[in-house]
């Protein structure tokens, strides 16, 4: 990068933080990449050396994906990942320890039922397909919270009545524990599918 083109990224950054005021580092760099087409990496670097020097302030510092999948899933962007397994596991084992009869816990195994069938299927899928929370200069639209919920629910309405029909064409039929172990399984493959691609993103994002 030239010296004209450093001038004008400074000059971009220091006004978008004073006309825009960013909450954090992350909606910066996207407002910068959005303002000068320049790639997020370059953006990146420009900002700590703003930092370094002292001529902004950062209460957030970017934070880089690590390489390996493996130590992606210790960070805190892999925790959604994470919360849906451990519902996952907590909702099977409801379902098979707690009887039906068992008052007052059969509530929590119907709490915890009603996300599993309602929710978890459909979130993890559309998660798998739409894995980036954060928009770009090169990506489309991403997926609001609202529109994100209103998937997750419609996606979930029509995953589990496909379940149930192929299981009604196997030797299981249509019962509890088949129902809850594919449930459980389908889940778990659309989650693991969506960390994988967020993970992919995130690094592809770094070198662009």
């Amino acid at each position: 990068m030239n010296k004209k083109t450093e001038d004008s990224l400074t000059q971009t950054i220091l006004q978008l933080i004073e006309e825009k005021k960013p909450t954090n580092v992350q909606q910066l760099i996207n407002l910068a990449e959005e303002k000068t087409s320049l790639p997020e990496k370059l953006i990146i670097e420009h900002v700590l050396r703003l930092q370094s020097q002292g001529k902004i302030k950062l209460k957030e510092l970017p934070v880089t994906a690590p390489q390996k999948l493996v130590t992606y899933l210790k960070t805190k962007e892999a925790s959604w990942y994470w919360a849906t397994l451990a519902l996952v596991a907590a909702t099977t084992l409801t379902v098979f320890t707690i009887p039906e009869d068992a008052y007052p816990l059969v509530y929590i195994r119907y709490v915890l039922g009603t996300i599993f069938v309602l929710w978890l299927p459909g979130y993890s899928f559309i998660k798998a397909l739409f894995p980036e929370e954060t928009q770009t200069k090169k990506a489309s639209k991403p997926l609001d919270p609202i529109e994100r919920i209103a998937l997750s629910l419609g996606m979930s309405l029509a995953l589990v009545p496909i379940v149930g029909l192929l299981l009604n064409y196997t030797p299981w039929g249509i019962r509890l524990t088949p129902i809850v172990l594919s449930l459980l399984t389908l889940t778990a493959i659309f989650a693991t599918a969506a960390i994988i691609r967020e993970h992919r993103n995130k690094l592809r994002k770094q070198t662009e």
